[in-house]
């Protein structure tokens, strides 16, 4: 029994257009003459600076990183779940915009207690086409990868973005439901589905 798929032509961005901390090296070829907040740590020919400047600076910021833990941002749980597979397409949900930067955000669980270290991560999911049957495992799959990725003080609300989805309200219902969720995640079919599109994070 084939499935028809339900988008057969969906946009795809350019790997090279996505947000990401991932990929550092190509990050730093891209700007070769340097730009923004570390542009002044860039030498050129002609340049005259001191190797022993450069190699203490480097040194102090190597040891900065191994002192200070870099706290979760919207960026890091991007990084988590744009690179999920989609379950129709051999497709990252980045690379096809059901995910993206602007739609993730972190806030404080008990907005009455801001020392309490407990924090909400929302992500808003855009399915590629409004009557997606998929829109619902597509969300198990970015809650699930969250909740296997970050520390228990963090709380998953996972939705379908307003306006993007025929029945929105329904699969939100669902993906809020813990019992439902838990219900979902013991059905053997859907766990395999979901771990096949969770293969290709990094």
């Amino acid at each position: 029994m084939t499935t028809e798929i339900q988008n057969s032509n969906p946009t795809i961005l350019s790997d090279a257009d996505l947000p990401t901390r991932l990929r550092p090296t190509e990050a730093a070829k891209s700007s070769a003459y340097g730009s923004g907040l570390f542009a002044s740590t860039l030498s050129f020919p002609g340049d005259s600076v001191d190797p022993a400047s450069q190699y203490l600076s480097a040194e102090s910021e190597s040891e900065g990183d191994d002192l200070l833990e870099e706290p979760i941002d919207e960026q890091e749980i991007y990084d988590l779940i744009s690179t999920i597979s989609d379950p129709e397409h051999p497709i990252s949900l980045g690379a096809l915009a059901v995910v993206s930067l602007p739609d993730i955000s972190i806030k404080p669980t008990l907005s009455n207690v801001p020392d309490s270290p407990l924090r909400t991560v929302t992500v808003l999911i855009t399915p590629t086409i409004t009557h997606c049957s998929l829109a619902t495992v597509i969300g198990l799959g970015v809650r699930v990868r969250l909740e296997q990725s970050l520390p228990s003080r963090f709380r998953m609300d996972v939705r379908i973005k307003e306006g993007t989805h025929s029945t929105a309200d329904e699969v939100n219902k669902q993906l809020a439901d813990k019992e439902r969720v838990a219900a979902a995640l013991e059905n053997g079919t859907l766990m395999g589905v979901i771990a096949k599109m969770l293969e290709t994070c990094q």
